[in-house]
């Protein structure tokens, strides 16, 4: 079974919403794209280089939008990144001239592929889909990049219909400008109790 691993940057209110640049994502009359930009770091670089290493990808349709006509144009930035296979959940669209694109419709097609044989999939940015993986309790691992600013509005990783779901820490890493890159991995049911005396 293929693990199914979300890469997050988020701000410390969950905001996942354009984080590489000031035209990303405006959608909602966001204001703050490139939030991101002023806390890399060199650690930060080298962490990233680790979790862009090439593997199948799982996008939402908007999140694919954005990216189609960018990573082609700039794959020296990202090597393998027209490779792999880029799966797209979308009820609209059904093809690309993107190389290696497969449309999926539903989320039985994503416990398709899931259940199928093959590397592990990473999911970036696609909110809405993330939520749903969520929701059905489909993700393996967060792999949380939380940075040190509160946006207020924005997009969101986190929805209020997530499966109740207990989290391992599996390693963690500060930066110099207080990122913290966090992976999680999906462990048990929510155990509940009595926090102090009785």
């Amino acid at each position: 079974m293929r693990k199914l691993i979300v890469i997050s940057m988020i701000s410390l209110d969950g905001v996942m919403q354009a984080p590489g640049g000031p035209q990303e994502d405006t959608s909602g009359g966001f204001e703050y794209g490139g939030w991101v930009a002023p806390f890399g770091d060199e650690s930060s670089g080298k962490v990233m280089l680790e979790k862009m290493k090439p593997t199948d990808l799982l996008l939402g349709r908007k999140t694919f939008d954005i990216w189609e006509p960018y990573w082609p144009a700039h794959a020296a930035y990202w090597p393998g990144i027209n490779e792999v296979t880029k799966y797209v959940l979308s009820a609209t669209r059904t093809q690309s001239d993107w190389q290696n694109t497969v449309f999926l419709q539903n989320v039985d097609d994503i416990h398709a592929l899931k259940n199928a044989g093959g590397a592990d999939i990473k999911i970036w940015g696609s909110s809405e889909l993330v939520q749903l993986l969520l929701q059905h309790d489909l993700v393996d691992e967060l792999s949380l990049i939380i940075h040190p600013v509160i946006l207020g509005k924005g997009k969101k990783i986190f929805g209020d219909d997530a499966f109740p779901r207990t989290f391992t820490l599996t390693s963690s890493i500060t930066t110099t400008t207080g990122v913290i890159f966090a992976d999680y991995q999906r462990a048990g049911d929510i155990v509940t109790g009595t926090a102090g005396p009785d």
